[in-house]
């Protein structure tokens, strides 16, 4: 059995449970854990609706701590939300305390599965689920840059009217304003993509996935879907055990922080992280990227 607890029905929580009802998917029973339990039970109600429908069979039920001793994956999507103007980084001081409590709770249920953090800003937050947990490293994910890496194939699809899911680039870094796009790796079929694209081409690609998050949240006031997506394709990945290769945030031992680069997930987690050379002005961004996220940590510890 493939058990998942859901913790934060918000936007992206409920995005990521309503997602999970339309595919094939792994995942045999869902627990919903929210503090506000009547919302939830509502939410409940809703999603059961759609079993008549939905091509998997699930349980799906409001959940408490204790569901999580036999959970295969938790999922945290609880914290404050991203307000217009504010950047992921602004949400540390709010979203740490929560998740020291969460991460506690999970724990002394007896929780031996795989976190799945989807919380702002997610690298932090996937360090502290870490470190506050004090399970394996392969076993606590990040979902990083992944729904970045996801906006960056879609507009560069749309651009030279190619399938997204077959451009092959990503979004490394911090998910986050210092996140970029490392060009010298980003191919279609076995070409470089500079060959298809100039540079001021790219450099509006990068500019439109860097801000698309503030976009949406200018024009609805949050993002959900396209995370809610990105949850569930990593979701599978671990539950069919498919050493996919995904672009979330994993732990580099070297800098001490989590940070989005792709990684072989499966059953056991992130699996192993796929390392490619990088040129001199992109090894720069890199650090620059882990510096930040750094110091982030610095902050909430100091």
């Amino acid at each position: 059995m493939s058990k998942v607890v859901l913790i934060g029905c918000g936007n992206v929580g409920m995005s990521y449970a309503y997602a999970l009802l339309n595919q094939r998917t792994h995942v045999t029973e869902l627990a919903l854990i929210d503090l506000d339990e009547r919302r939830i039970e509502g939410e409940v109600m809703d999603l059961n609706h759609c079993l008549a429908f939905a091509p998997s069979k699930m349980n799906i039920h409001k959940g408490t701590y204790s569901d999580c001793k036999n959970a295969a994956i938790v999922v945290i999507a609880a914290g404050a939300n991203q307000n217009p103007g504010e950047t992921r980084m602004d949400l540390i001081s709010k979203n740490s305390k929560i998740f020291k409590n969460i991460v506690d709770n999970v724990m002394n249920s007896g929780f031996d599965g795989i976190f799945l953090v989807a919380t702002n800003p997610l690298d932090v937050m996937t360090y502290l689920t870490y470190k506050y947990s004090n399970l394996p490293s392969d076993r606590v994910i990040g979902s990083g840059t992944s729904l970045d890496t996801s906006r960056l194939k879609y507009m560069i699809g749309s651009k030279l009217d190619i399938n997204p899911s077959c451009v092959n680039a990503y979004v490394i870094g911090e998910h986050g304003d210092s996140e970029f796009v490392p060009w010298s790796n980003a191919n279609i079929g076995l070409q470089n993509i500079k060959n298809f694209l100039n540079e001021e081409e790219l450099d509006n690609i990068y500019n439109e996935v860097k801000n698309a998050a503030y976009e949406i949240i200018d024009r609805k006031g949050a993002t959900y879907y396209g995370i809610g997506m990105c949850l569930i394709r990593i979701t599978n990945a671990i539950l069919g055990n498919e050493n996919s290769i995904i672009c979330v945030s994993t732990y580099d031992s070297t800098n001490d922080v989590y940070v989005g680069l792709p990684a072989i997930i499966n059953r056991t987690g992130a699996h192993k992280r796929i390392f490619f050379e990088l040129n001199e002005e992109e090894t720069d961004k890199l650090q620059n990227s882990i510096d930040i996220i750094k110091e982030a940590i610095k902050s909430i510890e100091e």
